[in-house]
């Protein structure tokens, strides 16, 4: 039975199955598909591998709304509810982005732990979809550490451009999600792929249309995030697979990681300072 072609992840022309090196771009092809161990599944046939990053970061996004969730039962002094909004005392402890902790304080890690958190279970939900459907993708074109990359240097630069516009809190994952539609869009006019760029605008539209009609939603953080997307996007290029690019992007995504860590780390000590002394 003849194998069928696959595409090559530098210039996505198709190539041999067997390849090692792209006749078009020459570059270096890792394994192909059938030759990797279960590829399409992750932790024992739980999930796709294809959408595992980005179940990790869903999963810490759920983990920190259900905690915030009942650090709010315990300020407000009453029961849990799912689909009670989260008290705005219990975002500060958790890290949500204020203009005015960040620079009087020097609460940096602000503007990171801000884009996992979420002020309600319609904010959550929205988010997750929207996560879910994009991340995935991002992640099969630019590769796991290049998604990383974009999707932490977009949350950043969408909390950066909130300090910006406004001082009053503001949370998140749509800074990060409307960076993984930049850099897609980026990717689209860099390759010259219409189709791409075309329906990812789509996506820009829709959000900034949600924004402009739905009060409370914070477009500077979108803004920012997009941006910051879509710069990382343009230059970071897709996977090289065997070549030294690879080593810079694996570290910087692991610089991303600890960052991130560090972070939550500070939210921490912020929280056991306030409850339990």
């Amino acid at each position: 039975m003849d194998k069928k072609p696959r595409m090559c992840p530098h210039c996505r022309a198709f190539i041999d199955a067997d390849a090692k090196v792209c006749e078009y771009c020459d570059g270096k092809i890792g394994p192909p598909s059938w030759k990797r161990p279960d590829p399409g599944m992750a932790l024992g046939g739980f999930i796709q591998q294809s959408h595992f990053t980005t179940f990790i970061i869903l999963f810490i996004n759920l983990a920190l709304f259900l905690a915030t969730m009942v650090l709010t039962s315990k300020i407000q002094g009453g029961s849990i509810s799912l689909f009670g909004g989260i008290d705005g005392q219990a975002l500060v402890l958790f890290g949500a982005k204020d203009t005015f902790r960040i620079v009087a304080r020097g609460e940096w890690w602000r503007l990171i732990t801000a884009g996992f958190l979420h002020g309600g279970a319609l904010h959550f939900m929205m988010n997750s979809w929207v996560l879910f459907d994009l991340g995935a993708t991002v992640e099969e074109f630019f590769g796991t550490s290049r998604f990383l990359v974009i999707y932490l240097v977009a949350s950043v630069a969408g909390f950066v451009a909130s300090m910006f516009w406004t001082p009053s809190l503001s949370i998140g994952a749509s800074a990060a999600a409307c960076g993984l539609i930049g850099a897609m869009m980026a990717y689209g006019r860099r390759s010259g792929s219409s189709f791409i760029w075309k329906a990812y605008m789509r996506w820009a539209v829709m959000i900034l249309a949600l924004g402009l009609l739905v009060p409370m939603i914070d477009n500077a953080a979108h803004i920012g995030g997009f941006l910051g997307g879509f710069a990382i996007g343009y230059f970071a290029g897709t996977p090289q697979y065997g070549r030294p690019i690879e080593a810079i992007w694996k570290t910087a995504a692991g610089i991303a990681i600890f960052l991130v860590a560090v972070s939550f780390f500070f939210a921490y000590q912020l929280l056991s300072q306030i409850l339990f002394t």
